[in-house]
């Protein structure tokens, strides 16, 4: 069962990552939070991959802050509030069932909340 467990967790962080990266080429999806999301899903699958995400010199550094407790900074918070609600509103634009449109609702307000809610990076000195 903990086998099974480790791959689910690498899926889920190798999905996150390929998204993350898409993320720097298509302004629509947020690339900070998937990356975040990645290097939590390596850290309960493969310490390897987990080292790998948080020395990797282009975005190392923003996981590195948010588990050290330093937080995102604010143009990121912003940026990605910003996509995030453009996305799920073109979303709700082009899709009519009322069910998917309450859902994505739901999403939005939620990832809102835990962008809103998570450390604002200030200092790096504790």
């Amino acid at each position: 069962m903990r086998k099974f467990s480790q791959i689910v967790w690498m899926v889920g962080g190798l999905l996150s990552l390929a998204v993350g990266i898409v993320g720097v080429i298509l302004p629509i999806l947020p690339t900070t939070p998937l990356v975040i999301l990645a290097a939590f899903c390596f850290g309960k699958s493969s310490p390897k991959l987990h080292n790998w995400i948080i020395t990797n010199r282009y975005f190392g550094h923003y996981i590195a802050d948010y588990q050290k407790g330093y937080g995102v900074p604010l143009r990121i918070k912003l940026f990605a509030i910003l996509i995030v609600w453009t996305s799920v509103l073109f979303t709700l634009l082009i899709i009519p069932l009322f069910l998917v449109k309450i859902f994505m609702l739901i999403v939005a307000i939620s990832v809102t909340i835990f962008i809103l809610t998570s450390p604002l990076l200030k200092s790096k000195n504790p």
